[in-house]
């Protein structure tokens, strides 16, 4: 869910590419969770505040959990949350966390989230690196779009290919690291 929140952040931000690399380090027992995008970004004040609960800058409702929990989530495993914005430029967010620490989260269904962050912003471009030790695996949109000669990425079969194809090549690295 933090990693669908963070990239509706950088959507709503008006992002036309949006990177989302999640790397797994089991042999320093880190994970970070890095998501990067080309959208408005953030004067120093709001970078500040982002992380207070009871700030937002939406006019749909007084509070923003987002950022906050996810940097509570961080802070349970011993890690941190680090922001770097600069308005016009964009908006960096990555939280580190204990990778075997026992409060950390479970990683949930990523192939499933980035799929669905396609299908629901087919405009936008995402490119998904997970990695795990030495091993690297990378989706992006703009490729995909090459290859799929004019078909929308918000058709269901390539929401459907696209999340099998992030499965096929990420579960095997998450399993052999028994980070799953």
């Amino acid at each position: 869910m933090n990693v669908l929140d963070v990239a509706q952040n950088s959507v709503a931000a008006g992002a036309k590419l949006i990177r989302i690399t999640l790397d797994a380090q089991p042999g320093a027992d880190t994970l970070a969770l890095v998501v990067e995008d080309d959208g408005k970004g953030m004067d120093e004040e709001t970078v500040r505040r982002v992380t207070d609960p009871f700030y937002t800058t939406r006019t749909t409702r007084k509070v923003g959990l987002g950022l906050p929990l996810l940097q509570m989530a961080a802070q349970m495993t011993g890690g941190a949350l680090e922001i770097a914005s600069q308005p016009g430029k964009g908006t960096r967010v990555c939280a580190r966390f204990g990778l075997r620490h026992i409060d950390r989260a479970p990683l949930g269904d990523l192939a499933s989230t980035a799929a669905g962050l396609v299908q629901c912003s087919p405009d936008i471009d995402f490119v998904f690196t997970v990695r795990v030790g030495g091993e690297e695996f990378t989706a992006d949109t703009r490729e995909m779009r090459e290859v799929l000669g004019g078909v929308p990425l918000s058709e269901p079969a390539v929401a459907q290919w696209l999340r099998a194809y992030i499965d096929e090549n990420i579960q095997p690295m998450l399993q052999r690291s028994e980070i799953v």
